[in-house]
């Protein structure tokens, strides 16, 4: 199995994106990331992969996979859509990621994209919540929300946490997003102004909830051996994994961990031959603050039942001991659903380079990023690692 390696990256800002088309917004992410590698041709690319999940029912398009390698000109290359709801993006970089190291391809694409502005609010809601059991959950008019805000009321009462502990995750991805150009929401909050917020489900209010967002985010992958050909500024893949749990939350043993990012996770340290303590910079998927409060604690960063007091203590800030979600994470930057994944990344490969700005990490060598699908139904962790 072959070293991977990943030469550049590229996005659009996440907002609602009118006049763009899926296509469009694919295209862009897609030359930027090109753009930034020291790629001479583009028909190098072998394999193209896109992370989506609602393009057929909202869009009423599918086959993504053809459609970006002719978009791109590049029509004849195996190309597909990977789709694993939230962490579609995830689980294409996956695909990506497996092809290279296998040595059946030694130059691909891999591209997550969403937009969700082209669906009312309840049709967004209904397509979302394909992710978890259309014959029982679903069915029973549940929502992504509804089923969150039974996991946050439950966390609370289980380890005496306060709302305003868990708000503190919100508070410090918007303080984040400040510096990030293609962040969605820009603004900075409190827990006290995210705690007067509207309730979306009891407990959970509008501003402890990742909007819906257009975006598109893309990443070309090589062998880490030829990488030097081609950029100076290349970062390795040190670890791919995925994970699947019980599908359905309700049917679950504990409904306070995600046993997919704990496996993820696990076997995400063992290939790269590092432990938690090792991370310099963390991306966790927090659709919704508990979702990141409960990563921190099932990615093996503290203990179950204390990751909300740890985030309330200021250890996820960009002076932290933990820096997490520089950029924004789901809540602030953003949640393209399909792209999710690849925003992630993207965002870990500008800390390893030193060029995140005002947020930059210092001395950030080895990154992690978690993406997760549904509520824990599969998650990815991905382990980055600057070598020069």
């Amino acid at each position: 199995m072959r070293d991977v390696a990943i030469l550049g990256v590229g996005c659009t800002d996440v907002g609602e994106h009118w006049e763009m088309s899926i296509r469009d917004l694919l295209f862009k992410a897609s030359r930027k990331a090109i753009d930034d590698t020291g790629l001479d041709d583009i028909r190098k690319i072998e394999g193209l992969y896109v992370g989506n999940m609602c393009s057929g029912l909202i869009q009423g398009q599918e086959h993504l996979g053809a459609l970006m390698a002719d978009v791109l000109g590049i029509s004849g290359v195996p190309a597909c859509k990977v789709e694993a709801a939230c962490a579609s993006g995830g689980m294409a970089l996956h695909q990506g990621v497996k092809a290279i190291a296998s040595g059946l391809q030694d130059f691909v694409l891999v591209a997550g994209v969403e937009k969700l502005s082209d669906a009312s609010t309840p049709e967004a809601t209904s397509a979302l919540m394909m992710a978890e059991d259309s014959e029982y959950s679903a069915y029973v008019g549940a929502s992504f929300v509804g089923l969150n805000a039974l996991i946050h009321r439950l966390y609370m009462k289980e380890f005496g946490v306060r709302a305003e502990h868990i708000a503190a995750f919100a508070v410090n991805g918007h303080n984040n997003a400040l510096n990030n150009q293609y962040a969605q929401y820009r603004f900075q909050t409190t827990a006290e102004k995210v705690l007067a917020s509207p309730l979306v489900a009891d407990p959970i209010h509008l501003l402890e909830c990742a909007g819906n967002g257009d975006g598109a985010a893309a990443l070309i992958l090589c062998p880490l051996e030829r990488a030097k050909e081609y950029s100076d500024e290349f970062i390795e893949v040190a670890a791919s994994s995925v994970a699947t749990d019980v599908f359905s939350l309700t049917e679950r043993a504990d409904m306070l961990s995600f046993n997919a990012s704990r496996l993820a996770a696990e076997r995400a340290y063992g290939s790269a031959k590092i432990g938690p303590q090792d991370i310099d910079v963390l991306e966790v998927h927090d659709a919704f603050t508990i979702v990141g409060t409960i990563s921190i604690e099932d990615l093996g960063f503290v203990k179950k039942g204390e990751g909300a007091k740890f985030v309330h203590d200021g250890n996820i800030s960009l002076d932290g001991k933990l820096p997490t979600n520089t950029f924004g994470g789901l809540k602030a930057r953003g949640h393209p659903v399909g792209a999710t994944g690849i925003y992630q990344i993207a965002e870990l490969v500008w800390q390893l380079r030193g060029r995140a700005g005002k947020n930059q990490v210092e001395d950030a060598e080895i990154g992690l990023a978690q993406n997760v699908g549904g509520i824990g139904s599969t998650a990815s962790v991905h382990i980055l690692r600057r070598t020069w």
